[in-house]
């Protein structure tokens, strides 16, 4: 079995900053991409950046240039340093990972989610 479980979401005010971690545990043969989503109220789950096992980055236009991702491969773990955070930046944040579990198939798996809520 494979789990991913996400940690510190939080309330911040606006220009803060938060740092989330996903950890990926189990029976895992192999990790590929990794990534972070996020869906606000009333609004369709999107992507919000995501990290190959090489290093190779994608960010949404919207959190360009404000937020980095990056990954320990040895700890099967992935980061979303959030800086300047803004007000529509609130949703909850779901870790993603392509995994190859031992003795299964690739498959996404997905953590249970961390709110961040950005306020003042």
């Amino acid at each position: 079995q494979v789990q991913l479980v996400e940690s510190g979401g939080g309330l911040v005010q606006p220009g803060g900053s938060l740092r989330l971690s996903c950890a990926a545990s189990g029976s895992i043969f192999s990790t590929y991409a990794m990534g972070w989503y996020r869906q606000a109220p009333g609004k369709q789950r999107e992507l919000v950046a995501r990290i190959t096992s090489g290093g190779g980055t994608d960010y949404a236009a919207s959190v360009r240039g404000r937020f980095t991702i990056s990954r320990d491969n040895a700890k099967n773990t992935v980061y979303l340093q959030m800086n300047s955070l803004k007000p529509e930046d609130t949703a909850v944040y779901y870790c993603n990972a392509l995994i190859r579990a031992i003795a299964t198939t690739t498959a996404d798996y997905w953590g249970q989610g961390t709110q961040v809520t950005v306020s003042s």
